[in-house]
């Protein structure tokens, strides 16, 4: 028998701002973001799918969903990492993102793993 402490995975988020891909004059606003995803529980799991919400500062909202991240789906013993970098585009200076993976342990179960709102903004814009 399992319990929750089996299926734990930590997301840890990085962001900052593409100032060579944006252009702000054309409402362009680039941004990388560093994802490290950590098995903290007792059993091995695969990232399946994952679904991001993309939130502008005019509340202009982005979904995408898709199978695994950057063309794969990591197998994570515990104890493991998986570390990748990504991309996306706002009309805005500042927004935020947030959402989940969905991911299946060994033995099948299903679970996600919550991604905590983090922000996307210009340096020193919200000082």
């Amino acid at each position: 028998m399992s319990d929750d402490s089996d299926y734990k995975i930590s997301v840890n988020v990085d962001s900052q701002y593409i100032e060579a891909e944006s252009n702000p004059e054309a409402n362009r606003y680039v941004f990388a973001y560093t994802v490290t995803i950590t098995n903290k529980g007792t059993m091995g799991a695969k990232l399946i799918s994952r679904h991001w919400i993309i939130t502008d500062a005019n509340n202009r909202t982005q979904e995408v969903k898709g199978k695994g991240v950057i063309g794969e789906q990591p197998y994570l013993k515990p104890g493991e990492s998986f570390e990748y970098t990504s991309g996306t585009m706002m009309e805005t200076p500042v927004g935020s993102m947030h959402g989940s993976y969905q991911m299946v342990a060994n033995d099948e179960h299903h679970f996600d793993a919550i991604i905590e709102p983090f922000t996307l903004a210009l340096p020193q814009i919200l000082n």
